[in-house]
């Protein structure tokens, strides 16, 4: 990834010292590059949450939904995150964009990009996604190397959680055609410091968010995949990425302080609750799992399409100001950390499918095998990728 004080567009990771960043705030890239390291740990976390019995699409299920007091706190504690990390990752994205294109060149910048996103896109769909598809079919006593054959052979390509480096790459190509577009030369566009905007800014893009949401959902459902993308968050990451690059330019980052973080955090103290309890709600009325959250025009899919931003603005607020505050000094183990974070992203599914199947005979509380596996698992994904950041080529890209 990249060393103290250099940060850039993937998952705010470049090889090269982001000059034109660190000149203007050089103290604020070490608290950027720490949050990488920390979402990408929660990645780790969602996906273990996933397998011991929490609502969402992974390559293993141990544990099934269900209507467990586990299965309904690990729910929610995915819902939580889906609200907002990886909507994170796209800000922290998009606030580095600007200074590498600017820097770079339209046609460095985008080699760039297709080097280290594209690449890890491509070997995933085509390595790492078999393997753990074939692990798992494995364990279930199907041959591994006859799925492996298999999912060759019928083509099957699935990007896994690299549909983040297939979006960034989207996105990244969305913003070179429209500063072409707009015939904004390189260089033109400086950093120029001005105010954050006021509460009602925040409030009145977190009911559009909610709304865009709504509406996409209207039609591909939150958790239906379009050419390997969950379009139903969709309004929420191109914000994200959007304002990501605003902030950069308007050096928002920077002026954030406690004044306009504290109307989010009591915004999501009091939002947070009304998930959990319009589920127990809408299960009395509909019936246990029957009622639609993810799509349609029903009262919950409303609460749940509005509830993601309230709750998103109030913890990336929360996470950047106490990162600012307390993740912002130089230290060689993060330092270490930060290093291998992209590749930990990379290489977490074979990691974690791996670890779960290992502790698949030890007979315990979910949340406790939930804990224990998402150590091991994060633990063990960053050992693992020490190695590959040192291979000659392979470190280029992660």
């Amino acid at each position: 990834m990249t060393m103290p004080g250099s940060t850039d567009a993937l998952l705010v990771h470049d090889a090269e010292p982001a000059i034109a960043v660190t000149r203007v705030a050089p103290q604020r890239d070490l608290y950027i590059d720490r949050l990488r390291s920390v979402l990408t740990a929660l990645v780790i976390f969602h996906h273990t949450a996933i397998t011991y019995g929490a609502i969402g699409g992974w390559f293993y299920n141990e544990l099934h939904p269900s209507g467990s007091a586990s299965s309904l706190l690990l729910t929610l504690f995915c819902a939580t995150q889906q609200a907002y990390f990886m909507g994170f990752f796209f800000l922290l994205a998009g606030y580095f964009t600007p200074a590498s294109l600017e820097r770079k060149g339209y046609a460095r910048f985008l080699g760039d990009r297709f080097l280290r996103l594209g690449v890890p896109l491509v070997a995933f769909g085509l390595f790492l996604g078999p393997v753990t598809d074939a692990m798992v079919n494995a364990a279930k006593g199907h041959g591994f190397w006859s799925t492996f054959v298999w999912l060759w052979n019928n083509k099957v390509f699935g990007n896994g959680p690299l549909w983040f480096a297939q979006a960034l790459l989207i996105f990244t190509l969305g913003y070179c055609l429209w500063r072409v577009v707009l015939g904004s030369p390189l260089g033109a566009s400086a950093r120029t410091p001005s105010p954050l905007p006021a509460f009602r800014w925040w409030l009145l893009c977190a009911v559009g968010v909610g709304a865009g949401a709504l509406a996409i959902r209207q039609f591909v459902p939150s958790g239906v995949n379009v050419i390997g993308l969950q379009l139903g968050y969709f309004s929420s990451y191109t914000f994200l990425f959007a304002l990501g690059i605003a902030a950069w330019r308007n050096d928002w980052l920077r002026q954030l302080a406690w004044n306009n973080v504290r109307p989010w955090i009591i915004a999501l103290v009091l939002a947070w609750p009304c998930l959990p309890i319009g589920l127990a709600v809408a299960d009395s009325i509909y019936g246990p799992g029957k009622s639609n959250f993810g799509g349609g025009f029903t009262w919950p899919a409303v609460l749940y399409a509005l509830w993601e931003p309230f709750v998103a603005w109030g913890l990336i607020a929360a996470w950047l100001l106490v990162a600012r505050a307390f993740m912002n000094k130089p230290s060689q183990f993060w330092s270490w950390l930060n290093r291998r974070a992209y590749a930990v992203y990379i290489i977490h599914p074979v990691i974690l499918v791996g670890i779960s199947l290992l502790l698949h005979p030890w007979i315990a509380p979910a949340l406790l095998k939930f804990a224990v596996t998402g150590t091991l698992s994060c633990i063990t994904a960053w050992i693992v990728a020490d190695p590959l950041v040192r291979i000659p080529g392979v470190r280029r890209i992660v």
